[in-house]
């Protein structure tokens, strides 16, 4: 295929499946390790690379991520294959060290509010606890990556603004993060305030490579992947079928689908390394997983030139 990509999109992206941790979070069913396995093999098939898998939050608080040691004990260890998982203290970091992760996600929120909800504290004392997380990674050679959740909008505060935003970005490249997710936990994102926040976050955070966390709430999820583009930005998370939301947000619905940004991705011109017909067979294998449909397009159509045959559609009569 002629490459249609746009100028100044890059020319490959890097995409973090991100459904067996924040997709399976909000389901309603807990998978059987052995599913979540599966699942995790027909993702490495379909050629996805990075991977986050769980959580070490409280089984309590997340009881559909409490086999998080035994699912990182199962799942195969491969070359260029990296496993994260969501890491939420010094506990979940010294949890995640023995269940031999291969990078830590730290989080917090960019409103006083969401972070009270998601975390049970105020944003200075996660800082003060993504400080130790790293301290203890450093110790034991293991990569750190951070999310900022509701950095377009909080469903308790209303508009963030993006001085808030910054000075948490700020803190944490301090902190010695490298790798920066910017998250629209519910879906407030909109084109213009994405350009807006990677163009500033850009600028004052040079040497931090950003990625973009979309859920599809309101319908602009790939819209705002587009926006994304515009601006340069080459790596993504999204989730397979379309699973997710917040469990500690109001109205969050799924994050924006794998299959979905895959066929927009590659339609494009921007290479990702993924099978997509591979992909759609493995978001089937979801959704029969969780029970119920999932909201992914691409897996019920098809790639753009899947044919059909022609006896099979009946013909117009009258």
């Amino acid at each position: 295929m002629t490459s249609r990509r746009p100028a100044g999109w890059p020319a490959r992206a890097t995409i973090v499946e991100v459904g067996l941790r924040d997709g399976l979070q909000a389901e309603r069913v807990t998978l059987p390790t052995a599913t979540k396995l599966d699942l995790a093999q027909r993702l490495l098939a379909a050629g996805l690379r990075h991977l986050e898998v769980t959580s070490f939050v409280s089984p309590r608080a997340v009881p559909q991520l409490a086999d998080a040691a035994e699912l990182l004990a199962t799942l195969p260890r491969r070359s260029g294959v990296e496993y994260s998982a969501l890491v939420p203290n010094a506990k979940g970091a010294e949890r995640a060290i023995a269940a031999r992760v291969d990078a830590m996600v730290v989080f917090l929120s960019a409103s006083e509010s969401h972070n009270r909800k998601n975390l049970n504290r105020p944003i200075d004392q996660s800082l003060a606890d993504v400080a130790e997380v790293m301290r203890i990674a450093d110790t034991a050679g293991i990569p750190v990556h951070a999310a900022i959740s509701v950095c377009f909008g909080c469903p308790f505060e209303g508009e963030v603004p993006l001085s808030q935003v910054l000075r948490i970005a700020e803190e944490l490249a301090m902190l010695g993060i490298g790798h920066l997710s910017i998250a629209d936990t519910t879906g407030m994102a909109t084109p213009p305030l994405v350009r807006e926040r990677v163009e500033a976050l850009r600028a004052r955070l040079p040497g931090v490579r950003l990625a973009l966390h979309f859920h599809n709430t309101r319908g602009l999820g790939l819209c705002n992947v587009m926006a994304g583009l515009d601006c340069g930005i080459d790596r993504f998370e999204s989730s397979i079928g379309g699973m997710g939301g917040c469990p500690f947000a109001p109205g969050a619905t799924g994050n924006i689908c794998t299959e979905d940004l895959v066929f927009l991705l590659e339609e494009c011109g921007v290479e990702t390394g993924i099978d997509l017909e591979a992909l759609i067979e493995a978001a089937k294998a979801a959704e029969a997983a969780v029970g119920h449909p999932l909201p992914g397009q691409v897996m019920k159509a098809g790639p753009r030139l899947r044919l059909h045959p022609l006896e099979a559609v009946r013909t117009a009569a009258g």
